[in-house]
């Protein structure tokens, strides 16, 4: 595949002082333009903060208004040391944020074996990759990307305190699904376990592991400095924790992403990133350097989607948003992702605090949009 030039994306305090468009050519700003920027900026910064406060939630925050994304944090990442929310050490885990990155990943490889005899579509069955699943040959790689292959196993994020290898975790996820009885192709039935197994094919087609894809076709094209499977992830990086908290008092039970949780979810939950990095993600979905428009397209309207939902997001308002949502069993975690189209406008919001309720979470993410652009973006 063709790559255009590494996407770069400026902090929104340097782009708005030094008259740079985030994501465009160099502005003529005059002094009053340069004050009312700043001005704009401390009112979102306030806020975002106030709400987040008011809802008793920590986490950091990239809210994107007119093509410049600004970076809101508030809280601790760790209350015992004291860091804090968008700290340069910090990653937060994306939960199921990650599918529409295992999603392009296919895409990408779909259109580059379309010259060899390893060529495979959205229609290709999966026992090709799949030998020993059960019904593997009546589903489709367009039945994973949408939920609709008929895989439902429930225990796909166990603490099994076990650190799987890539391979390991693909023929565990096998193992559990042909212990569960398959509902219908073709029946949208959310599961971990369709992009685990698409982040098999992801290997068994390159040859290489999947963190060495990752980094081949995501991380390196856009320059990306914080994005990380759990398993490669450096020691100079600290994973937030997540804390509950019922509105009586904050940073309580704390539980931590671990990586042995983590390697169960290869390609499904087991990416760590900032919400400014998994900004750029989204942006390199549709500017050529991830995907061009044509593949995004392609990855978001599969000829098995039978809701809203294709290739790791939920496409409304006739294609104008684009949405996901992630959490973790067990933690507290909350990863709510809502955007227009062109990434003008929206929010990635990763929150470490919460009360366990993702319409709640959804709530002040939305709160948030509904200020920065009203009447544009949807509850949920």
């Amino acid at each position: 595949m063709k790559k255009k030039s590494v996407f770069k994306v400026g902090i929104v305090e340097v782009a708005l002082l030094l008259g740079v468009g985030a994501f465009g050519a160099p502005r003529v700003w005059q002094p009053e333009q340069v004050a009312a920027a700043t001005s704009g900026k401390k009112s979102l910064r306030k806020f975002v903060r106030h709400t987040m406060a008011q809802n008793h939630v920590r986490g950091s925050v990239v809210v994107i208004k007119n093509g410049v994304p600004q970076k809101i944090s508030y809280g601790y990442a760790s209350s015992n040391r004291k860091i804090g929310n968008g700290n340069h050490k910090v990653v937060y885990p994306t939960g199921s944020l990650q599918k529409v990155i295992t999603g392009a990943m296919i895409v990408q490889i779909m259109d580059e074996e379309k010259e060899t005899n390893q060529e495979f579509d959205q229609n290709t069955k999966i026992d090709r990759w799949f030998p020993d699943l059960k019904n593997a040959k009546k589903i489709s790689v367009g039945n994973l990307l949408t939920h609709t292959s008929g895989i439902k196993p429930t225990n796909t994020e166990v603490w099994r305190n076990y650190n799987y290898s890539e391979s390991a975790a693909i023929k565990m996820t096998i193992a559990n699904a042909n212990k569960f009885s398959f509902a219908k192709v073709g029946k949208y039935n959310y599961n971990n376990a369709n992009y685990i197994l698409l982040a098999g094919i992801i290997r068994q087609e390159t040859g290489q592991s999947y963190q060495t894809n990752l980094h081949k076709r995501i991380v390196k094209p856009l320059g990306l400095t914080s994005t990380f499977t759990a398993a490669a992830l450096p020691k100079s990086k600290l994973i937030a924790s997540s804390y509950y908290s019922n509105g009586n008092a904050n940073y309580c039970n704390t539980v931590n992403f671990t990586k042995d949780f983590a390697s169960q979810l290869l390609g499904a939950g087991n990416l760590l990133t900032t919400p400014m990095e998994y900004y750029r993600i989204q942006c390199g979905l549709t500017d050529g350097t991830i995907l061009t428009q044509k593949q995004f397209q392609y990855l978001t309207n599969l000829d098995s989607k039978v809701t809203a939902y294709s290739g790791g997001l939920h496409i409304k308002k006739s294609g104008k948003l684009k949405i996901a949502y992630g959490n973790l069993h067990g933690t507290h975690f909350g990863m709510w992702a809502q955007l227009t189209a062109d990434n003008q406008n929206g929010i990635i919001m990763f929150l470490n605090q919460t009360n366990d309720h993702s319409a709640k979470e959804k709530k002040v993410g939305y709160r948030i949009l509904q200020y920065i652009k009203p009447g544009t973006f949807l509850p949920k």
